[in-house]
């Protein structure tokens, strides 16, 4: 068994779910959040080894490289990928599929329009731990028809979200948030063009990536060994090797509109600027939207 392979929310790729939804956390109690996340805490409380996490801002110090800076930066990428994917539901899109939806609580959370469906995609221990917390909330209900989908994206996952009602006659809002970065670059490609199948145009789809492969002073970076010796998370471990696909190229060539940004494109004060060796600097941002052909 891999670090990425390891079950549930405990380690692995399903330990970096607690620390981006602790983030979400944190900026609920920030002032003017850039994003809140009722459910976040819930999460982290319910899981072991999170018992010395801050649970509040206040007991953040200054230029804490994992609780300020790389927090901030997942607060303003739930901020950003929640705009985008309110702006396809805004333009019709009624069908939102999470890959790797991990401790994603959208589907709770969002004002999403009448007749919305949201999927969320998953291993299944990690959708059943999610479950049991929102089991436990009293109130807690989706805003919208919510659907999750038990699968590993590494094998065949287009056949059980099919089963579950995706209806690819009709645009569907993909997000790929956290996801690429974990994924051989073989099944990046794989993903992307399988949902390709899926999506008739109109169809939306955001992801992250790391653009290039990073040098050993960004490695070297305090977020990466602060994460790694405090809180047991070993992001460099985590992240796919070897070099990365055109993914936008190739979904170009299948007839989607590509836009990337950097998370510096997003100004804010939360994440003011780049810093030496900064690790966030690779980070790319990517929308896409399916035209009605791959020449239109």
């Amino acid at each position: 068994m891999t670090a990425v392979d390891a079950p549930g929310v405990a380690a692995g790729v399903g330990r970096t779910a607690l620390l981006v939804a602790h983030a979400r956390a944190l900026e609920a109690r920030r002032p003017e959040p850039l994003a809140v996340d009722p459910y976040a805490e819930h999460f982290v409380r319910a899981a072991p080894g999170c018992a010395d996490w801050p649970r509040d801002p206040s007991q953040v110090a200054p230029g804490d490289p994992v609780w300020e800076r790389l927090a901030g930066y997942f607060a303003l990428r739930t901020r950003v990928l929640d705009a985008h994917l309110l702006d396809a539901a805004r333009a019709g899109a009624r069908q939102v599929v999470l890959l790797g939806a991990g401790l994603d609580s959208r589907a709770f959370r969002l004002p999403w329009p009448p007749g919305t469906t949201v999927w969320e995609l998953d291993r299944p221990d990690v959708l059943a731990f999610k479950q049991r917390v929102v089991d436990g909330l009293p109130g807690a209900a989706p805003a919208a028809e919510r659907r999750t989908v038990p699968v590993d994206l590494r094998g065949d996952w287009t056949t059980a979200l099919l089963g579950s009602g995706l209806d690819p006659a009709r645009p569907t809002a993909w997000l790929a948030e956290g996801l690429f970065l974990y994924l051989p670059a073989e099944i990046e490609l794989r993903v992307a063009t399988a949902l390709d199948t899926l999506s008739a145009p109109g169809s939306t789809l955001a992801y992250e990536i790391k653009s290039a492969p990073e040098c050993a002073a960004v490695r070297a970076d305090p977020m990466y060994t602060a994460a790694r010796d405090r809180l047991g998370i070993d992001l460099l471990a985590l992240f796919a090797p070897g070099p990365r696909p055109d993914t936008a190229d190739a979904l170009t060539t299948l007839g989607w509109a590509t836009t990337t940004r950097t998370p510096f494109d997003h100004p804010t004060p939360r994440l003011p600027r780049r810093e030496p060796h900064d690790p966030l600097s690779a980070n790319r941002w990517i929308t896409c939207r399916k035209s009605l052909s791959p020449e239109g």
